[in-house]
């Protein structure tokens, strides 16, 4: 199996919305995002998938000297191997590889936020730089789509800690800000538990709205000059609102399941904002 293939196996194996924009661009920066997600499941299954922090926090070393000898021309995973040669063409960075690798670091020394500000610091690592090298992939010429593409990336993550809370906690994290459980009255054994009440509804509708407006917020930053390049992130971005909307019309019921959109809906919002230009 080429890097090439192997990158394609795991982007489609993911089965991730972001897969369904990816099917639209042109083959030079589709053959780039692909490899770049496959990059960011690797480093974020050894966080969900490896029970063993210690293994976890050994494979993680592993990636971050990867990526060092990478950027130094000796790339050993397939990963890596074919994300390089696409570095220098969209300006991917080591520090922004190293980053994402942090950003899985921090879920095995921290699982609970006391307040957004400090949810908002890992969100800029997991989800921020991700959004901001998509951004340069997909054919950046404005400086201030770098503004959007990060306040897109973190209204994305607010939507997955949103959708996954149940599945989450079950994994000994919590990324619901304490000070805002605390605000509703929701406790941690609720959540693990599975519990469900009017109190934990109003603390999602609380996360739910902010995310909602940080959609808007993040639309608004995108240069015109910059739309047309940036559909793929706007194809994501109708695919998450799409899928926040049918959590919060379903109540919240978010503890004892994992709400998703079917692969056919998923392509028929990529498709909608591709054709026709609008979410």
């Amino acid at each position: 199996m080429t890097p090439q293939e192997y990158v394609q196996q795991k982007a489609a194996a993911s089965g991730s919305s972001f897969y369904y924009a990816f099917l639209f661009l042109p083959k030079p920066r589709r053959a780039a995002i692909t490899a770049f997600y496959a990059f960011c499941r690797e480093v974020d299954d050894v966080v969900d998938e490896v029970s063993d922090p210690g293994v976890a926090r050994t494979k993680l070393a592993w990636w971050q000297a990867e990526v060092a000898r990478a950027y130094a021309g000796q790339p050993e995973h397939p990963v890596m191997q074919a994300l390089m040669p696409c570095a220098h063409d969209y300006s991917i960075t080591q520090a922004q590889l190293q980053a994402v690798i942090e950003g899985c670091q921090m879920d095995l020394e921290q699982t609970r936020y006391l307040d957004f500000i400090g949810l908002e610091r890992y969100c800029h690592l997991v989800a921020g730089v991700v959004g901001e090298v998509s951004a340069s992939i997909f054919g950046q010429t404005q400086p201030q789509t770098t503004a959007y593409a990060h306040k897109l990336g973190l209204a994305f993550q607010l939507t997955n800690i949103i959708r996954d809370v149940g599945e989450d906690a079950m994994r000994g994290r919590i990324y619901l800000p304490l000070d805002e459980m605390q605000k509703f009255d929701v406790k941690a054994h609720e959540i693990v538990n599975r519990l469900y009440s009017d109190r934990f509804t109003a603390l999602m509708k609380f996360q739910a709205d902010r995310a909602q407006k940080l959609y808007d917020e993040a639309l608004a930053l995108l240069p015109h000059e910059d739309r047309r390049s940036q559909k793929p992130g706007l194809m994501m971005a109708s695919i998450y609102r799409t899928l926040l909307r049918e959590i919060e019309q379903d109540g919240f019921q978010v503890l004892h399941q994992r709400v998703s959109l079917t692969p056919l809906r998923k392509f028929w919002l990529a498709w909608k904002v591709q054709a026709l230009g609008r979410l």
